[in-house]
């Protein structure tokens, strides 16, 4: 079954490596159409937005009809997104090329549809575990994208790197095959009952209802908040501390290799403590992160440093997020309930990207970005700590 979690972790590299570099194009992208980084900002924000909104319903339509037709076709809207960008001159055409096909793209090859996958694959105790190595695999993604893209931004210019990382994206293609290899059954089914409409929805409905699935929510928009202000900002900070653009994708780069490490520990450390603990933990991590950040010189090491200490929980809180769903509904429907999840983490990305703009816009800086970063981590850490949880029952004993 390990085959199934690779292909799950390979693909995510590739969507979310396209997706967590587009911070390194905002400022030639504003140099070559002068279309403002407020605008730029915008069109990245209903990115983050729009990303979030199609993991329910991908995850739906996964689960009624299975995994591969949404796989694939989300992997050909993410490359046509991507290669229509460089012919958009307005701000209308930035949202609809990155704002929506990308987003929607990417959205539909992520978290929600690839974990559901994998998950019916697995064994309750090895799903946390697999939701590490996938998550990693996302990480990966933005580690060896970084480098690439800012290497065909010089090499290029923008319009030739982004038309590259749309070509790269359709490589992904092959992998939605390993994944699944075969029909699944059980969808079928479902699609030829009238009734197997609405059970994804109903299932969200009733969750809806649960406050611990609430709580899980209201911690995640914050982890949107954080992470989509940095993928878009970061280069932004960066060039205000007067230091070279590849401080800004080493740093990004840095991010996906050591939440490499992270991802695997939450995901197997989900078998070890509950997860609401270790999504305190990590919440709570960012917001002294942060204070530590503010009071330091601005130097290279200070932003690698930041990153490194970043990527220990950038996208790790993915696999103790998707344990809770698992843990407090089943996995029947976990593609559609955890992404709404990844619904509510984008709301927050929105948020994150679109006021990072108006931040800079309006002040020259990002200082009230960073004290709102280090609030809502605060929160996001007590948040999670009432959420209902059984306690993690040890392994037996093999015979």
């Amino acid at each position: 079954m390990f085959r199934f979690t690779l292909a799950a972790a390979a693909i995510l590299m590739v969507t979310m490596g396209a997706r967590q570099t587009l911070g390194l194009f905002v400022s030639p992208l504003n140099t070559s159409t002068g279309l403002g980084i407020t605008t730029i900002s915008f069109a990245l924000a209903v990115a983050q937005l729009m990303w979030g909104v199609v993991q329910p319903v991908a995850g739906a339509v996964a689960d009624r009809y299975g995994s591969a037709k949404v796989l694939v076709a989300g992997i050909c809207v993410l490359a046509a997104g991507m290669a229509l960008t460089p012919f958009m001159h307005s701000g209308l055409g930035l949202v609809v090329s990155l704002g929506l096909l990308s987003a929607i793209g990417s959205g539909a090859g992520s978290f929600s549809v690839l974990i559901g996958a994998t998950a019916r694959h697995l064994t309750p105790q090895t799903r946390g575990k697999a939701a590490g190595v996938i998550n990693a695999g996302g990480s990966f993604g933005q580690f060896v994208f970084a480098p690439i893209s800012q290497a065909l931004i010089q090499a290029l210019g923008w319009m030739g790197a982004m038309w590259s990382i749309a070509a790269i994206s359709l490589g992904a293609l092959p992998l939605v095959r390993v994944l699944i290899p075969k029909a699944e059954p059980h969808h079928a089914a479902a699609a030829a009952s009238a009734a197997a409409t609405a059970q994804p929805w109903a299932a969200a409905r009733e969750a809806l209802r649960d406050r611990s699935y609430l709580l899980l929510h209201a911690g995640f928009f914050t982890c949107g908040f954080h992470i989509a202000f940095l993928v878009t900002h970061l280069p932004g900070e960066v060039n205000l501390c007067s230091l070279p653009p590849a401080v800004a994708s080493t740093s990004l780069a840095l991010i996906g290799l050591s939440n490499i490490v992270g991802s695997l520990l939450a995901g197997a450390s989900t078998g070890r403590f509950r997860s609401k603990y270790i999504l305190a933990l990590m919440y709570g991590s960012r917001a002294a992160l942060i204070a530590v950040y503010l009071a330091a010189p601005k130097t290279s090491l200070t932003f690698y440093a930041f990153a490194v200490g970043l990527g220990l929980t950038w996208l790790a809180t993915v696999p103790p997020t998707a344990a809770i769903v698992g843990k407090l509904f089943g996995v029947r429907y976990l593609a559609t309930l955890f992404g709404l999840t990844l619904l509510s983490h984008q709301i927050g990305g929105f948020f994150g990207a679109y006021l990072g703009g108006i931040a800079i816009a309006r002040t020259g800086n990002y200082n009230w970005m960073w004290y709102a970063d280090m609030a809502l981590a605060t929160l996001a850490a007590i948040v999670n700590l009432p959420i209902r949880e059984a306690r993690v029952e040890p392994a037996p004993a093999p015979a």
